[in-house]
């Protein structure tokens, strides 16, 4: 049965009480007496260092969020735990395929097959190539770690600015199952179903989870009074644990994702022209709309599936691990691109249509040594090929007739590497820390692309084609020194090298000066902590402070392609990024939790290279990274109730705030979010010894409307609407059996 959660409410005093405590290595005034003294938070396991290790000892930057509380909370993709992980931001788009995680204010924006993520996403041990593969539900979550900061050593290439490593449950002996259902405001319906257990006693055990998801969605289209921005999703993982002998594990894992979602291509929120402003009638542009006006229905397809294979073999004291893994990804998306729904000679209506296919094929294989000796270490080699195939159709409809674009365009990689992190224990208390990676990577590309016109027209480039490869070899590293103060308290010191591969920036209008291609982005971070334990493990404080230098930046910026702005793929030169970030916890009694996050990342231009006919200001040198506020914050408090009758209540709330932030490289005025707070709260009423909860909810208490991205348009800025961007209700029903 689930354990008993706690909730209550977080107060600006009582976190300044405990962090002058922290400073001062004090017990705070408010400690527990008598039989709570025994309370202490459960422990934190990790596998940030590619083996299972307290949170607290872990030379790393890490933040961890519970799979179960995310599931409670209604926050069940990897861009719903923004809020309760400052250093992590995400830009979301109409499709899952435009989408892009930053950490400490360093990501890709971009939708070319031809780049990779400079934050890596990793489910169970298996690598996602592209990550638009892993925005959607996730299931079966037991937590996930964000790591903070280059993790190219034991992750690989495209974790130069951090990881999202994704631990799902493993199956267990005793049989259980469970039904949840739940319903929100805007008629949203949530069901999972799970079941598993031992099949074979003490040899093999499994565990099958489903999910069935529908949300009609909280944006209006005026021109055919649809609901738009709602999803409709089901999907199913299952594991097999099969364990022959006491040294050797095989766990099968399978999963399933189809998902319809119809958020349209962006909600006009200013109309820089008159007559744009006049097109766009009957909906009225502004800061906290949803409403469109579309006569395309802008939607997307898709489906993620994958099969991976674990060996965990003990060689007497060492451990064999062997992940082999595929993953397929179809992403169909439709997209109005005037967002208008009267088509004039004047505005033109863009019709577009995309189609992708990938596949990736993974082989790890790594061997780790046994823990307490002088020498511990983790060694292997990686291999990963991906290769993906796109048709991209792009429709110009004008009143006395129509032309069409139609691209075609397939992206292969291959990644080699090898690579080992060793700790060095020189005394009970200090430890060094060492780690290289190799990496070499073969790129290429193939795009064609025709069209009716053969002169330019609006949004479509004339008939052309071309190719190209490229390899490169790249380094990636880590050295440290690691200290024990005491018992409870850690510090560490480490340098870091990053490294991003190769990239081709293919897209629709492909143009000449696109094929050659970019030079590999690479970084250089340092990185001091200290992770602290008090109060009989009832107080835990992480503290991080860093900073990053990044040459040969890949980022998007304007440019002018057939009469129409768009972004295009550069190395736009050297960022920088620099922080302070605090993590902690307290259990303050034995049934009130407070727990929150603080980061301060100060992400800045330092030399922008101006691309040739850019399209926009090029003076943005010393100006903010996009996606990253220079303040975030998350505070949270839970508070349980046993009741005589042995019920619990349960009580819970959270906040989280951050500074403004700029959506554009180019540093637009108008695509700059200003700051905000969003505030959510429970109530739940539980039974686990009968197994059963019921739990009301409510998001964004406070009403309070933001957009988590501005984008400019030709004539027009346009902005995504979250799921909360208005307060809205809900009900979870859970019966464990």
């Amino acid at each position: 049965m689930p354990q008993r959660q706690s909730f209550a409410i977080k107060t600006s005093v009582l976190s300044q009480a405990v962090a002058a405590a922290i400073a001062l290595g004090a017990t705070p005034a408010f400690a527990a007496q008598g039989d709570e003294e025994s309370v202490s938070l459960q422990a934190v396991t990790v596998t940030a260092t590619r083996r299972a290790e307290s949170l607290q000892k872990v030379p790393v930057a890490v933040s961890v969020v519970d799979g179960e509380q995310l599931e409670r909370d209604n926050r069940n993709g990897v861009a719903s735990i923004v809020q309760q992980v400052p250093s992590l931001n995400f830009r979301t788009g109409a499709s899952n395929k435009d989408t892009s995680l930053f950490i400490r204010g360093v990501g890709t924006i971009s939708t070319s097959p031809g780049v990779e993520p400079t934050v890596a996403t990793v489910i169970d041990g298996v690598v996602y190539g592209r990550p638009g593969q892993a925005t959607l539900d996730l299931l079966d979550l037991e937590r996930i770690e964000v790591l903070r900061g280059p993790q190219g050593t034991l992750f690989g290439k495209n974790a130069s600015a951090g990881v999202l490593n994704i631990v799902t449950k493993a199956p267990t002996e005793e049989p259980h199952g469970y039904i949840d259902q739940s319903y929100y405001s805007g008629n949203e319906s949530r069901t999972r179903f799970g079941i598993g257990g031992s099949l074979i006693p003490d040899t093999l055990k499994g565990s099958l989870t489903t999910l069935f998801g529908s949300y009609d969605g909280n944006v209006d289209n005026r021109a055919n009074g649809h609901e738009v921005n709602g999803y409709n999703r089901k999907g199913v993982r299952g594991k097999l644990e099969f364990t022959p002998s006491d040294d050797l594990t095989l766990t099968l894992a399978a999963d399933y994702m189809q998902s319809h979602d119809d958020a349209p291509n962006g909600v006009v929120s200013k109309a820089l022209t008159p007559a744009f402003a006049g097109a766009l009638a009957p909906v009225s542009a502004s800061g906290h709309s949803r409403d469109i006006a579309s006569d395309y229905r802008s939607h997307v397809e898709d489906i993620n599936k994958g099969l991976s294979a674990q060996l965990d073999w003990n060689l007497g004291d060492y451990t064999l691990t062997s992940i082999t893994a595929w993953r397929g990804w179809n992403n169909t998306q439709w997209q109005d691109g005037d967002r208008l729904a009267t088509i004039t000679s004047a505005f033109p209506g863009t019709e577009d249509k995309g189609d992708l296919s990938y596949d990736q094929y993974s082989q790890e294989v790594r061997l780790a040594s046994p823990k307490g000796e002088f020498v511990e270490y983790v060694g292997g080699l990686f291999y990963m090929h991906g290769k993906d195939d796109e048709t991209y159709r792009r429709t110009l409809v004008t009143p006395t007739g129509s032309q069409r674009g139609v691209a075609d365009y397939t992206t292969t990689s291959d990644s080699y590497s090898a690579f080992g992190e060793t700790t060095l224990n020189f005394t009970s208390r200090l430890r060094g820390i060492a780690g290289l990676r190799w990496t070499h990577d073969d790129l290429e590309y193939d795009h064609r692309r025709v069209s009716t016109s053969a002169t330019t027209v609006s949004g479509i480039q004339p008939g052309t084609r071309s190719s190209g490869s490229v390899d490169e070899d790249g380094w990636s590293g880590r050295l440290g020194v690691q200290y024990d103060l005491s018992d409870d308290v850690m510090a560490y010191v480490t340098y870091s090298r990053g490294y991003k591969g190769p990239a081709y920036n293919v897209f629709f209008n492909m143009q000449p000066r696109d094929t050659d291609a970019l030079k590999p982005e690479t970084s250089n971070t340092w990185e001091a902590g200290i992770k602290a334990s008090a109060w009989d493990n009832r107080l835990t404080t992480n503290l991080a402070v860093f900073h990053s230098e990044y040459d040969n930046y890949q980022a998007n910026f304007f440019d002018t392609v057939a009469n129409q702005v768009v972004t295009r793929l550069i190395n736009a030169g050297s960022v920088s990024t620099e922080g302070v970030e605090l993590d902690y916890a307290l259990q303050a009694t034995q049934n009130l939790k407070l727990s929150g996050a603080l980061a301060y990342t100060r992400a800045r231009i330092d030399q922008f290279s101006c691309p040739a006919g850019a399209a926009a200001s090029c003076n943005v040198d010393g100006k903010t990274l996009p996606y990253s506020p220079d303040w975030k914050s998350y505070v949270r408090a839970d508070y349980s109730i046993p009741l005589a009758n042995g019920l619990d209540v349960e009580l819970g709330t959270d906040y989280s705030w951050q500074s403004e932030v700029q959506y554009d490289i180019s540093q637009n005025p108008d695509t700059t979010q200003g700051a905000y707070g969003i505030w959510n709260a429970s109530i739940a009423l539980a039974d686990y010894t009968n197994g059963w909860r019921v739990a009301l909810l409510g998001k964004n208490l406070a009403d309070k409307s933001y957009s988590p991205m501005l984008a400019s348009g030709s004539g027009y800025i346009y902005r995504a609407v979250p799921r909360d961007d208005e307060r809205y209700f809900g009900v979870q029903l859970r019966k464990d059996f």
